[in-house]
């Protein structure tokens, strides 16, 4: 994921209800949300070249998805795939807690990220970037949040602008349908409230929307997670169309 906005235990009956949009170069394959076949009770999209996935539930409801820290300057091409954080998280069976101490141990074997990890009762959130704080992890309160190419709730223009949209919809009590709309915004911030993150001014401009679009890099694919106290969780996924600009 390059952006998910949520909401931890605001919602009755609801500990989690989540949507976020994957932005990725159009040319690296991937498959669709479905059942793994070599993990079957994991359901989530797959990066066919990492192996890994973005975002993901189980049966028993547990839940993941990771962002890219944007860091141009930090990057390594020889990285192990930070998608693997989920997957394997998703496929194991050991608590959200224990499981984010294997994360530390190696976290700096990935590129910069962010990390939710949780199920119905705890969701955590762990960065390998920022000060000791965010390198320890963070059991979330009930809130709303937001995560793009920064840490937690750092207030970019997409991660400001899709929380209040989100934040909305909340209140009015929305259906499904309208946080895919919310995901499909793609108006571009202004200049002057552009990060600084080591990108030209024209990237910048280029990545500043909730739904990105370009020649060759984009928004791939949209999605809702909602897990509920009682029954499956539930993950909906809707693809995006590639867009020359």
């Amino acid at each position: 994921m390059c952006l998910i906005v949520f909401a931890w235990k605001v919602i009755p009956g609801m500990p989690l209800l989540a949507a976020g949009n994957r932005d990725e170069f159009y040319r690296r394959p991937s498959a669709p949300a479905a059942w793994w076949s070599d993990s079957p009770d994991v359901y989530a999209g797959r990066d066919l070249q990492g192996g890994g996935t973005w975002i993901g539930i189980t049966r028993d409801g547990r839940f993941a998805a990771v962002t890219n820290i944007r860091a141009p300057g930090e990057f390594r091409e020889n990285a192990t795939s930070r998608g693997r954080l989920v997957a394997d998280f998703l496929a194991g069976d050991i608590e959200p807690q224990s499981y984010l101490e294997q994360v530390r141990a190696h976290a700096t074997d990935y590129n910069g990220f962010n990390l939710l990890l949780g199920n119905r009762e705890t969701l955590i959130w762990y960065s390998n970037r920022g000060d000791a704080d965010e390198r320890n992890g963070k059991s979330l309160v009930p809130g709303v949040y937001g995560i793009s190419n920064a840490l937690l709730d750092v207030p970019w223009p997409k991660v400001v602008r899709a929380k209040a949209q989100f934040s909305s919809l909340l209140c009015q009590g929305a259906p499904e349908d309208a946080y895919f709309d919310m995901l499909a915004d793609t108006t571009k911030a202004s200049d002057c409230r552009l990060p600084r993150t080591g990108l030209d001014i024209e990237q910048e401009r280029m990545l500043s929307p909730v739904c990105i679009e370009s020649a060759d890099y984009g928004t791939r694919v949209s999605t809702v997670v909602q897990l509920y106290d009682c029954g499956s969780a539930v993950l909906h996924e809707r693809p995006l169309q590639a867009v020359a600009i």
